[in-house]
């Protein structure tokens, strides 16, 4: 396949290393991927650009939950917009959503102006707005370069018959991107079945903390979340996933 686009979602320099090491072909890069991914630090994309001049998408979400702002949250989601086009970043992956489903078009707008010249992802509150198909028509309108999506379901190939018809009508004036338990074999799956040619995955691995000394009984968050595991994306799965995007 030719014009495909690869991208891990990572959280750390060491995974977006390891996925550029990999073969994909952008970052979205976030904190938090645990939770489903926040807005990260400045400081972390300053030293991943320290060591590799991949192309960086910065999702910009504040909190963890649903997709409609209080005009405090706005204000932060707009001056993070505004900090990392001025670092340097590729692009922005946002999303607001109004109580009713539907796409925020005022703050969007206002976020799509302070974008400027950037290439501007709409994330995963598409997968719970209230029409996908009218906020795709609305994400045309307001000149957003990629939908990230699942198909409105929780993993992507649940979601492939949404997705093959976005794709249909789209009609490449924007990219539908897919995510949500990616892999190469679900790239090898969904590729036929939708014609998508955009997928986004973290590569994900788990590995054990480097500590000898584990204090048990205390937790710094959710009790069911071991202390001594560390998330990582892992190059061998982005190169299988490559390969396969490259094969088809």
């Amino acid at each position: 396949m030719k014009n495909y686009i690869l991208e891990a979602c990572v959280d750390s320099v060491e995974s977006a290393l390891a996925a550029a090491k990999g073969g994909a072909t952008r970052l979205e890069l976030c904190s938090n991927l645990i939770i489903g991914g926040t807005t990260p630090g400045p400081w972390l994309f300053r030293e991943i650009r320290k060591h590799t001049d991949i192309r960086i998408h910065a999702l910009i979400r504040p909190r963890f939950g649903d997709f409609c702002y209080t005009d405090h949250e706005f204000a932060i989601i707009k001056d993070s917009v505004q900090q990392y086009r001025e670092l340097g970043a590729e692009g922005v992956v946002i999303g607001i959503l109004k109580p009713d489903g539907t796409l925020n078009m005022e703050q969007m707008k206002e976020l799509m102006d302070t974008a400027g010249n950037m290439s501007v992802t709409l994330h995963r509150a598409f997968d719970v707005c209230v029409d996908p198909y009218e906020t795709l028509k609305q994400a045309v309108q307001l000149g957003i370069d990629t939908i990230l999506t699942s198909g409105q379901k929780n993993v992507c190939t649940e979601g492939a018959e949404l997705l093959k018809n976005l794709v249909q009508e789209s009609d490449g004036k924007v990219t539908i991107q897919i995510g949500s338990g990616v892999n190469a074999e679900v790239i090898r799956k969904m590729y036929p079945l939708t014609g998508a040619k955009a997928y986004h995955m973290s590569g994900k691995v788990t590995l054990d903390s480097v500590m000898d000394y584990r204090k048990e009984g205390v937790n710094m968050g959710l009790p069911m979340l071991s202390e001594f595991e560390v998330w990582r994306t892992d190059e061998e799965k982005i190169r299988d996933a490559k390969k396969v995007l490259e094969e088809l």
